[in-house]
């Protein structure tokens, strides 16, 4: 992954990463408590955008350096005027005397009384911050811990606003899993990079806003750490942007290739193709049989549509040497003739996205599906949901981001695991998490729009891992303009506007 600074700003850091990154930024001369004091003050300086003094604040603090964040907001909002209460779950059994290192001197610079954590903190707060624990979670939470959780809960259902420290408590940093329980927040302020579990559903449900802070540490930790998650978006793939040159021509921009199948399923392999064209492909062709061609032909003048009726036929087509796309599965059907149009696919020297029965095609024999994709001169992209990436890889279980980066390696394919949280990764262990799909995207016929873009950008030139990225980025965009109550063949229509606004500038930081 590059480790441009704003490449470096995109990166997602699991737990431990970040915890290397506080080590990093601690033996490069920044003291552990001025770290704490920032971000305590981070979160002290959102609660002050949007309450005023008076407003009656609850601060939870556990007995971490979470809990130790906690006790630095407390004291900054007491000083600008906030009614504070604060709640330590180690006041009972020994209060603060039982805290260690930057959390116990934090506690010490506190000029409130503390109590021991109760349900009853929250009773008239306005102002809920959850500093229990952080995105270092590794267990459960039960007993007292997950009745604190449920009356933070309640008192947001009542009315209160929950800012979260890091994460909100009961969040996987790592995965975005529920631990037990979880708090809902209305606002996570975390700090130096985000964490998977930010944009990872359920975590990302239970963050509300995210606000990422500055507490200081230097971007050059990002370049020693070389972390292989970032969150998808244009600092992956500006670069990449398809720009057709003034003498570009039709194949010089990019010949792709659509399998259809038969006449009940064609309207899968037109939404591919369409969209294919729409992000910039020079020439897409439907390869389709006798009984689909002319629907395919009479729905949109600017396809060609080649009917084959046997395997020759479609092989001849597969060899066509200026193609340097293919995309097979959507519509395809679960036929042997299916089958061998897959194969033949596979067989040739195109870049491939295989989705939906192209995918459940190959299930019935993973070892030699990925035999195949690691001995391909092109990349193979895999595009499935969770129903097929459990057929195609049903021994591979664990966390999202987890699955989608061992299934990568596991079949030398790149492999985007859709869903609200798409997760693109590559063999060689990059992933990216996207998080601009909006609910426009559940709709039927929307996948196969996601594979004709992702179609079309490596007929356009892009390396299967950006193709993928910015094709999952493209398709959430196209969601977003299509919106509320589009049909797929909208969503592909939304791509020329996609196409049209290009590649975000890059962002003003000063990081």
């Amino acid at each position: 992954m590059q480790t441009k600074d704003h490449i470096g700003r995109a990166a997602l850091l699991s737990p431990e990463e970040m915890a290397e990154a506080d080590r990093l930024a601690i033996a490069d001369g920044t003291d552990g408590f001025t770290l704490m004091e920032r971000a305590g003050y981070a979160v002290a300086d959102e609660i002050c955008r949007q309450f005023s003094q008076g407003t009656r604040a609850a601060v939870l603090c556990g007995r971490g350096n979470n809990g130790g964040d906690g006790f630095v907001v407390a004291q900054v909002l007491k000083e600008r005027g906030f009614v504070v209460r604060l709640g330590f779950v180690g006041e009972a059994e020994g209060g603060i005397a039982t805290l260690k290192g930057d959390a116990r001197r934090a506690a010490l610079a506190w000029r409130g009384d503390t109590e021991p954590a109760s349900e009853g903190l929250f009773a008239k707060a306005r102002v809920i911050v959850d500093a229990l624990y952080g995105a270092g979670l590794s267990r459960d939470l039960n007993g007292a811990d997950a009745l604190l959780v449920a009356a933070m809960n309640a008192a947001r259902d009542r009315g209160a606003r929950v800012f979260a420290v890091d994460l909100p408590s009961g969040i996987d940093g790592a995965s975005g899993a529920v631990r037990g329980v979880a708090v809902n927040a209305d606002t996570t302020i975390t700090f130096f990079r985000r964490k998977p579990g930010h944009l990872l559903l359920p975590g990302r449900i239970h963050c509300g806003r995210v606000v990422l802070a500055d507490i200081g540490i230097s971007p050059a930790v990002i370049d020693k750490i070389a972390p292989k998650v970032s969150a998808n978006g244009p600092d992956l793939w500006r670069d990449d942007w398809p720009q057709p040159a003034v003498d570009s021509h039709k194949f010089s921009r990019g010949a792709a290739l659509v399998a259809s199948g038969p006449l009940y399923g064609c309207g899968a392999a037109r939404l591919v193709a369409e969209a294919a064209l729409r992000v910039g492909a020079g020439i897409v062709t439907v390869a389709a049989p006798p009984d689909a061609a002319p629907v395919i032909a009479a729905g949109r003048a600017a396809l060609v549509v080649k009917p084959f009726a046997t395997a020759e036929d479609f092989a001849r087509l597969t060899s066509d040497r200026r193609l340097r796309a293919i995309v097979v599965g959507p519509g395809l059907g679960l036929e042997r003739k299916a089958g061998d149009a897959v194969d033949l696919a596979l067989n040739s020297d195109a870049a491939i996205v295989l989705d939906a029965d192209g995918i459940t095609l190959k299930a019935s024999d993973p070892a030699s599906a990925f035999q195949n994709f690691k001995s391909r001169s092109a990349v193979t992209v895999l595009t499935p949901h969770e129903g097929e990436f459990a057929r195609l890889f049903p021994d591979i279980k664990g966390n999202k981001l987890f699955r989608a980066r061992e299934a990568a390696r596991m079949s030398g394919a790149i492999v985007l695991l859709k869903g609200p949280d798409t997760v693109i990764a590559a063999p060689d262990g990059r992933a990216a998490i996207n998080e601009n799909a909006p609910p426009t995207l559940a709709v039927a016929g929307s996948g196969d729009v996601l594979a004709g873009i992702i179609g079309g950008l490596l007929a356009s030139g892009l390396p299967g891992f950006e193709a993928a990225c910015l094709g999952a980025w493209i398709h959430g965009r196209a969601g977003q303009i299509a919106g509320p109550g589009s049909l797929a063949d909208e969503i592909a229509g939304a791509v020329r506007q996609v196409m049209a606004e290009g590649a975000p500038p890059p962002p003003d930081i000063d990081d």
